[in-house]
């Protein structure tokens, strides 16, 4: 591995990549044999909280009858007092510039805080039914606070709760494991309210730019973005509504042609990688759309035939894009 490290380090200093100077430090450093501990024990601190939160849902359900909905409520409550207290208090405010805390820990603290947070308004909302029958609100109410904490503690993990409690506001998830789950295809409104969003995203994004508020936030908003405005058109693009597919397929090719800039911008492999994906899935449907009104009895062999050549072009063309990205915002 080491072997490989150096020889690498080499090609970049001999394609002008790094200076000499630059190369000379490299070496020192792994001379050093330092060895960093900082991701695995974020990620130790992550699994923490998830557990914690889990734990607590756990012993609400198996003990639900016996502890009684007011004293859980309670006990949610003063946990998510406390949690905020040290949040607070070893915060340095509200900037519009990159913050973090002094210690990791904290930053881990903000996210329990806001995950129970939302814990206990869904539970409130389930059990006394405050908001009475408008649902949405609960799912308002745990997302505006998590915005809050979210650009107060400039919490990213908090950031991506909020999205996704925006997202579930106006109607659908955006979770790994459901976002190909919506039913875009039977629910029209459904589809425009995911364009919308993702649009409203961008533009929060162009925004906050232009008044320089917490812009590192922006490549999350433009991941978010990315994926419903894109899954929602492809969705459609298959549909049988008259017409609509060519809609969908001119909102697709204007959706992948800011994501190319954007990436590029943002220097996000994963911007650009995805685009590419959604792209070539979308010309793929856009061309079996234009096609399959078309008789191929007569040359349907022909198109067996190129059907192999066509993705073995398309895999040597992905890569070479792939590197063609890294290249240009190496420079």
């Amino acid at each position: 591995m080491r072997e490989f490290e150096e020889e690498h380090t080499q090609k970049l200093f001999e394609r002008d990549f790094i200076t000499e100077e630059q190369l000379t430090q490299i070496k020192n450093y792994r001379s050093l044999g330092i060895f960093s501990l900082n991701a695995e024990l974020k990620m130790f601190l992550y699994l923490s909280v998830l557990l914690f939160t889990s734990g607590i849902g756990i012993l609400i359900y198996e003990n639900i009858d016996t502890i009684g909905h007011v004293a859980i409520l309670s006990l949610l409550l003063i946990v998510t007092i406390v949690c905020f207290y040290f949040c607070f208090k070893n915060s340095k405010g509200f900037q519009k510039s990159e913050t973090t805390f002094e210690s990791p820990v904290l930053e881990y603290l903000v996210l329990l805080a806001n995950i129970l947070t939302c814990i206990f308004i869904g539970y409130l909302q389930f059990q006394y039914k405050p908001f009475g029958t408008h649902y949405g609100l609960a799912t308002l109410v745990p997302t505006i606070v998590s915005f809050i904490c979210a650009y107060y503690f400039d919490n990213k993990s908090v950031l991506t709760i909020a999205i996704t409690g925006l997202a579930a506001y106006v109607g659908f998830s955006v979770t790994p494991q459901d976002l190909f789950h919506n039913d875009f295809y039977s629910h029209l409104e459904l589809s425009y309210s995911a364009i919308i969003l993702g649009s409203l995203l961008i533009l929060w994004t162009i925004y906050s730019l232009k008044i320089s508020l917490k812009t590192h936030f922006n490549l999350i908003y433009l991941t978010f973005a990315l994926h419903m405005i894109s899954i929602a058109s492809i969705s459609n693009m298959v549909n049988e509504y008259d017409g609509l597919w060519l809609l969908f397929s001119a909102v697709l090719a204007a959706s992948c042609f800011y994501f190319y800039k954007a990436s590029y911008e943002q220097k996000a492999i994963s911007l650009y990688v995805f685009m590419i994906l959604y792209a070539y899935i979308g010309i793929n449907v856009f061309l079996f759309r234009i096609f399959e009104n078309i008789d191929f009895q007569d040359i349907w062999m022909l198109f067996v035939l190129a059907i192999p050549g066509y993705f073995i072009g398309s895999i040597v063309l992905f890569i070479k894009l792939i590197k063609n990205f890294n290249k240009e915002i190496a420079k």
